[in-house]
């Protein structure tokens, strides 16, 4: 009995004192990893969130890009850090894609971490070459049920959001099409241009934007669910494709087990920053909208598109490359 007396004191001790330090939170230098090299959209977004979080938190957001295995190893690093709020995750959707995609993850995506906010959403872009005779959704479609199987989509990774967005059209309308892989986006972008594919569902709606101003691709259709400000006279895919929807996003996630009053701070903090006037030309620089959600709806986010994506990988047989 004095052994349990002794314990359960010992863990109300340990409780009170973590209760003292999320009370205290910050009293040190905190850490937002991106798991993605410097430069694309999750980069952009994250350093330009940390400056103005150190404002406001009172001490230094420090950026830590640590890429690696389509963001795997930069949210293990963070699923294995101290549950304190003083490690972050700016999160990209490869993040509940992968639960599906890799056999052996070193960490659960739902377990082991605990969102605070959607920062982002954006939305895939269906393009084709200027000089392509196809001008819409529908013929697209029609043009790859008449040639099955010989229609080529450049291909970035097999858990980029463009990736996974024509697999699910496939899905939806039967076609059969060839994805060609590319070391990156420039690299698929500039085969699209050229017309040595046929395709892409490009992730970055400001890119695509950029390119269909200056004349170099057409624009079919967005992933998005509704027309899109970088795109307004684009359709959505869903109007041809009944149902369909895909869209890319960040957020921000913590280790799980991060004290409550921790999670509500970041959140009030972060919603506030991507809600500001001067942070909207940031995302719409990126063809991307704020969002600025609650935990909970965060985390209902990423179980949806665990769900989601984990069908459309069995069902295509898609692996990790």
């Amino acid at each position: 009995m004095r052994y349990i007396k002794a314990a359960l004191a010992a863990l109300l001790c340990l409780s009170a004192a973590m209760l003292e330090a999320a009370d205290r939170y910050p009293n040190r230098p905190v850490r937002m990893i991106i798991p993605s090299g410097a430069g694309g959209i999750t980069d952009i977004i994250g350093r330009t969130i940390a400056p103005r979080l150190t404002e406001s938190l009172g001490q230094q957001v420090v950026v830590d890009n640590r890429p690696g295995a389509s963001g795997v190893l930069g949210s293990g690093i963070v699923a294995k850090s101290a549950a304190d709020g003083y490690t972050l995750l700016m999160a990209f959707p490869s993040h509940p894609v992968n639960q599906s995609l890799f056999k052996d993850l070193p960490y659960d995506t739902v377990k082991d971490f605990a969102g605070i906010t959607l920062v982002s959403a954006v939305s895939p872009v269906l393009i084709v070459s200027s000089q392509s005779p196809v001008r819409s959704v529908k013929e697209l479609i029609d043009l790859a049920k008449a040639r099955p199987g010989q229609l080529n989509h450049g291909s970035v990774g097999a858990s980029s959001m463009g990736s996974l967005a024509a697999e699910l059209l496939r899905t939806m309308t039967s076609i059969r099409f060839t994805q060609v892989a590319y070391k990156g986006a420039p690299q698929a972008l500039a085969a699209t241009i050229s017309g040595e594919i046929d395709f892409y569902l490009i992730g970055s709606a400001g890119t695509a934007a950029q390119q269909v101003k200056a004349g170099r691709v057409r624009a079919l259709g967005v992933g998005a669910a509704q027309r899109i400000a970088a795109l307004p006279d684009v359709p959505p895919i869903g109007d041809t494709v009944r149902g369909y929807e895909a869209r890319g996003w960040n957020g921000i996630l913590a280790p799980a087990g991060t004290p409550r009053t921790v999670i509500d701070r970041l959140n009030r903090e972060i919603v506030k920053i991507v809600r500001s006037p001067d942070f909207a030309p940031v995302l719409s620089g990126e063809g991307a909208t704020a969002v600025g959600n609650s935990p909970a709806e965060f985390d209902a986010v990423i179980r949806a598109d665990i769900q989601k994506w984990a069908k459309i990988i069995k069902d295509n047989n898609i692996s990790a490359q």
